[in-house]
């Protein structure tokens, strides 16, 4: 079925952003949420000019205040009438090693990737229930596969978590009009990890991006993206021995 109204959240840059541009081509609704309004206020510009059907809703949200997050989701509902899909993609890339002085780095990361998401689960859900209708889409990463070292420790850790959290609803949905779909992008260039030198297998925001479309579009259960070669590495890293996986990292 065709998802008309759209939101999502971390939407003022990399792959958030991205995903609005793609969906907005495929004549989709946008509800866009993030904390930086002068980046959504451009994106809205950008999209309504090339796509003038679109319709394009922005909001301010910073989604480690979980009061704000269900507020701003009925109130997106509010603007296009029904939200038939929601992405919950907002997060963050901090971390240092355990134990190494970096808890409020740790702590501020896990807060937002795993706490926040679960906020902006609740107010989805609350919303699709009501409806009898929806597509939860979570974005996780590969990381979330295996534990990793160093600075990607917690945030591999917040990602498996929202894999486990998508999981679990998915489990409770089967059976009803109410979708899940968890996306565990790979290397994929975007503001998060710009000052990351070249990595092997890294593509561009749009090619990657395109790939996550495509999974979400699919409304498949778990998807790698892109497909090749992620969804190869994804199996191997959940059977290599440790050793090896980290190396990867």
């Amino acid at each position: 079925m065709t998802r008309k109204n759209i939101l999502i959240t971390g939407a003022s840059s990399g792959l958030g952003a991205e995903m609005a541009r793609q969906f907005a081509a495929k004549g989709r609704n946008l509800a866009l949420a993030a904390r930086r309004t002068e980046n959504l206020d451009g994106l809205k510009a950008e999209i309504t000019a090339r796509h003038p059907g679109v319709q394009v809703h922005v909001r301010a949200l910073d989604v480690n205040d979980h009061d704000a997050v269900f507020k701003v989701f009925r109130e997106f509902q509010g603007d296009l009438g029904t939200l038939d899909r929601i992405v919950v993609n907002a997060g963050l890339g901090k971390g240092q090693p355990i134990g190494t002085g970096g808890f409020a780095a740790n702590k501020q990361t896990a807060e937002t990737n795993f706490v926040a998401a679960l906020a902006q689960c609740e107010a989805a859900m609350e919303i699709f229930r009501e409806q009898n209708a929806g597509h939860l889409v979570m974005i996780s990463s590969m990381s979330a596969m295996r534990g990793f070292p160093k600075n990607l420790t917690t945030y591999a850790a917040t990602k498996a978590g929202v894999s486990a959290l998508a999981e679990g609803i998915r489990a409770e949905m089967i059976g009803k009009p109410i979708k899940v779909t968890t996306v565990h992008p790979g290397y994929i260039r975007s503001e998060m990890n710009e000052r990351v030198a070249k990595t092997p297998l890294m593509v561009d925001t749009k090619t990657g991006v395109t790939g996550m479309v495509k999974a979400i579009e699919s409304e498949t259960g778990s998807a790698c993206a892109p497909w090749w070669p992620w969804t190869v590495l994804g199996f191997a890293m959940r059977h290599l021995p440790l050793g090896v996986v980290a190396k990867l990292s």
